[in-house]
């Protein structure tokens, strides 16, 4: 679908996807960023467009600026859902096509493959900032695109389309360099939303040295009583690997921790502030998103 935002001080437009649909109202799944000017608004409006042109006012059932995800719903009942796929056995070079509105251009589809997997990406002003596990695609996404399906070879959904790298002149535009959040761990957040309209986000019970420069990312002060420090970890350790995915700075370990759902337990190999290296089992904790 085509989402179309209005507020006092301008419009912006984005894509969305129907991920459940009963017989009088859907759920549509998008970014975080495509609604967030309306949801901070007291005024405006938020309107979807269907494939057939058909338009229907929608409102905000909950979003997360954590993982750039919320749900929005319409008075408009047994609509085609998507079929979701396993974002977790995808592979580098599958084909892969990227559905959305690219300025305004609605139900505009674009091919390419999968370019990567596991890449750390970062999106949003500081302090406000969104962390993506991302799948990297070279299919054409463009602005407009986000919140759009990425969909794998036989139609399932795999990746939810959110972020295109620009050249350093600032030119907006695709160059093959397109993220998507995958589905397997966006589903949980998008679940929380529609079921509560909050969603929630896993802690290892960490603060960063920000001013670490080194390979890997550098443990500076622990949460008490969260899973890092039950664990054992010291401060001044080195996170070098999670769950074996090797970790070359502190946004790589943030995205990778926000991967998981809350309660698991996961991985940690650090390098010791005496030098020596140790894995440790941590649980990660629970805290709520927004």
């Amino acid at each position: 679908v085509s989402i179309a935002e209005k507020v006092s001080n301008g419009s912006g437009t984005g894509s969305g996807w129907i991920y459940k649909s009963n017989s009088t109202s859907t759920y549509i799944v998008t970014n975080n960023h495509v609604v967030q000017d309306f949801a901070l608004s007291t005024g405006g409006t938020l309107q979807v467009e269907l494939n057939n042109g058909d338009q229907y006012p929608a409102t905000i059932v909950g979003r997360d600026s954590n993982y750039d995800l919320a749900v929005i719903k319409i008075s408009k009942g047994n609509l085609p859902e998507l079929t979701l796929g396993d974002s977790t056995k995808l592979t580098v070079g599958e084909p892969v096509v990227a559905i959305g509105s690219p300025l305004g251009l609605s139900s505009t589809v674009t091919s390419g493959i999968i370019s990567a997997l596991n890449r750390p990406v970062t999106t949003g002003s500081t302090g406000q900032e969104s962390y993506v596990n991302a799948i990297q695609t070279d299919a054409a996404i463009n602005p407009g695109n986000s919140g759009g399906a990425l969909l794998d070879g036989s139609g399932r959904i795999i990746g939810i389309n959110s972020a295109i790298a620009t050249l350093s002149s600032g030119t907006s535009g695709s160059i093959g360099l397109g993220f998507s959040i995958p589905i397997s761990e966006a589903k949980r957040t998008i679940e929380e939303l529609i079921n509560t309209g909050k969603s929630t986000r896993p802690v290892l019970g960490i603060y960063f040295d920000t001013t670490y420069t080194g390979v890997g990312a550098k443990i500076g002060k622990l949460s008490a009583g969260e899973g890092a420090e039950k664990a054992g970890i010291p401060v001044g350790s080195i996170i070098k690997s999670i769950d074996g995915l090797r970790i070359t700075d502190e946004v790589a370990a943030i995205v990778k921790i926000r991967s998981y759902a809350p309660g698991t337990t996961v991985s940690v190999a650090v390098e010791l502030p005496n030098g020596g290296n140790k894995t440790y089992s941590v649980k990660l904790g629970s805290a709520p998103s927004n």
